[in-house]
């Protein structure tokens, strides 16, 4: 039986949610939310997604997407198509005793991975700053928010949040 596929996005108001292949924000609260949804999990993430974290993330198994046949990730996994990537998160998933597989990012993954995910962790992030990198838009048809909670924001937060989790209708 296939594992459930997961994105998880921090989104600005104008759909933003990153430019020049950084964030735009910085939002300790939505690291540490990030964190504890991801821990323990197999993330599938694109090549500019992992050029831009520069690293594994402990405690996680990261699997990049590329078209380069050459591109190497250290302490990562590599698939060359989204599909097997998704094959490959499911392998991972077994001995990780994983409950979901996370997509996450960036944006062109997003939009290819979309219809296939049964759940969406999105921090809505109180700004409209220009960027080059956008998130899909969430169709109120084929998703129900379930759950919605707007922390104060902390040390470390340069903006408002809202973290909303949404399912597939």
């Amino acid at each position: 039986m296939a594992l459930p596929l997961a994105i998880i996005a921090a989104v600005a108001r104008n759909g933003v949610i990153g430019g020049n292949n950084r964030l735009l924000w910085k939002l300790r609260s939505d690291m540490n939310h990030f964190r504890a949804i991801t821990m323990g999990k197999p993330m599938i993430m694109g090549r500019r997604t992992w050029d831009s974290i520069g690293r594994p993330l402990p405690g996680r198994e990261t699997i990049v997407v590329t078209r380069d046949p050459a591109f190497r990730a250290e302490g990562a996994h590599v698939a060359h198509d989204p599909q097997a990537a998704v094959a490959l998160a499911e392998e991972l998933a077994k001995g990780l005793k994983a409950p979901e597989i996370i997509v996450a990012g960036g944006g062109e993954l997003y939009r290819l991975l979309l219809d296939q995910c049964a759940a969406l962790h999105i921090t809505e992030v109180d700004l409209a700053p220009e960027g080059d990198a956008f998130f899909p838009t969430i169709d109120p048809t084929q998703w129900r928010e379930m759950g919605r909670t707007a922390p104060d924001s902390g040390p470390g937060d340069e903006a408002g949040f809202s973290f909303v989790d949404y399912v597939r209708i």
